[in-house]
C-alpha cells in the first residue's frame, strides 16, 4: 500500500473518530466476507458503519485525533463500528446480531467521546432503553409528586362538592 493511499485513510479514520458519537471496537475472527457483508447492511440501518481497519493506521488515527488511549486497544483483528446518532444503537445491533446469527463476533470494547468503555460496559449500553423512553421516564417521576400533591390539595374541596351536590338532590327530591 503507497504512503498516499495509507495517509488517505488515516484521515478518513481520524474524521470519523472525531464525528462519530461512539465507536464499539469488534474482533471479527471467524466471520466470512458475506457474513461481514451483512452486518455491515444491518447496522447501517442504524446510522452504523463497520470498517475493518489496520490496527497501526488506527493507531495514528486516534492519536491525531487526541484519544491517545484508544491506540493500546488496537492489538489482534479489529474492526469498528462507528455510531452517528443514539449511542445505544451500535452496541444494540452489534449484541442483536450476535444473539441471532450465533456467530463468533466478539466486542472488545468501544469509546464514548473521550472515555474508553469495556465490553461489559458496551453490552450495558445494549440493553439500555432510548434516550426518549429514558426522558419520558424521567418526566414521569418528576410529575408523579406533582400529581399526588394536587390530588391531595383537591381531596377536601371535592369531598365539599360531593356533599353540597347531594344536599342539592336531597332538596330536589323533597
Amino acid at each position: 500500500m503507497s504512503r498516499q493511499k495509507k495517509a488517505q485513510i488515516i484521515d478518513s479514520l481520524q474524521e470519523a473518530f472525531a464525528k462519530c458519537s461512539i465507536g464499539v471496537l469488534t474482533d471479527y475472527r471467524g466471520l466470512s466476507a458475506s457474513e461481514i457483508t451483512i452486518l455491515r447492511r444491518r447496522l447501517g440501518e442504524s446510522d452504523v458503519r463497520y470498517r475493518v481497519v489496520k490496527n497501526t493506521l488506527a493507531r495514528f488515527a486516534a492519536e491525531r485525533a487526541g484519544m491517545a488511549d484508544l491506540a493500546t486497544s488496537f492489538d489482534g483483528p479489529v474492526a469498528i463500528a462507528f455510531g452517528y446518532g443514539n449511542i445505544t444503537e451500535p452496541a444494540r445491533a452489534l449484541a442483536d446480531y450476535i444473539r441471532t446469527s450465533k456467530s463468533s463476533l466478539t466486542i472488545k470494547g468501544g469509546f464514548l467521546g473521550d472515555r474508553l468503555l469495556t465490553s461489559d460496559e458496551v453490552i450495558t449500553l445494549s440493553i439500555l432503553p432510548s434516550r426518549e423512553i429514558l426522558l419520558a421516564k424521567v418526566l414521569g417521576g418528576m410529575q408523579s409528586p406533582i400529581a399526588a400533591l394536587v390530588n391531595c390539595l383537591t381531596a377536601p374541596i371535592v369531598g365539599v362538592a360531593r356533599v353540597l351536590q347531594a344536599r342539592i338532590k336531597q332538596l330536589e327530591a323533597e
